[in-house]
């Protein structure tokens, strides 16, 4: 039986899955649904105590994410979703690096609205891109501060049309510092507090 140890050690060293390869892919999936089967928080979507916070991605099988790492001369930084249960929003944020003093960011915010106990609806509102010091980011905390005061940034900053982006996401195992989430795509995410 996989604990969460044991799927900690199993992605640890595989820079979110851009390192891993297919017969890693297959062992991580086995011991994150292992670990599913053990989720203690039957219904996620209705702990908002503990789906509230900035939670880092530690692994995904996502093409769209892990693609961002394909572009000349980037690096896929660090990965976050935070989550605001009070607004029901959330803000994904991909911090990208790679020629010096051009450190850029990509970040979407969305709402998302219960579907089922696990289950939630996301519905894309906001998209920017920018370098990261024309947008003054220093932090996800910050950042998100400054978009929910109704800033405009120096980026391309423009809104999306949620009736046409949108999807859905399963969160299958949640505790205080670990969630593990299955989206429309088929993807997986595993993230940690």
């Amino acid at each position: 039986m996989v604990d969460k140890a044991t799927l900690l050690e199993a992605i640890a060293g595989k820079n979110r899955g851009l390192l891993a390869t297919e017969q890693d892919k297959q062992a991580i999936l086995i011991a994150i649904t292992q670990l599913e089967d053990r989720n203690p928080t039957p219904r996620p979507v209705e702990a908002g105590e503990l789906l509230e916070g900035n939670w880092r991605l530690l692994y995904t099988t996502s093409k769209g994410l892990l693609n961002i790492d394909q572009l000349p001369l980037l690096k896929l930084g660090q990965i976050y979703q935070c989550i605001r249960v009070a607004t029901t929003s959330i803000y994904n944020i991909a911090e990208v690096y790679g020629v010096p003093f051009l450190e850029g960011m990509v970040a979407v915010s969305a709402r998302f609205e219960p579907m089922s106990d696990r289950r939630v609806k996301v519905k894309f509102e906001r998209s920017i891109l920018g370098l990261q010091r024309l947008v003054s980011y220093k932090s996800p905390g910050e950042f998100i501060s400054q978009i929910e005061a109704g800033k405009r940034f120096a980026a391309v900053d423009f809104r999306l049309d949620s009736r046409e982006q949108q999807g859905w996401l399963d969160i299958t195992y949640l505790d205080n510092d670990l969630r593990i989430g299955r989206g429309n795509e088929g993807s997986v995410y595993v993230l940690s507090k």
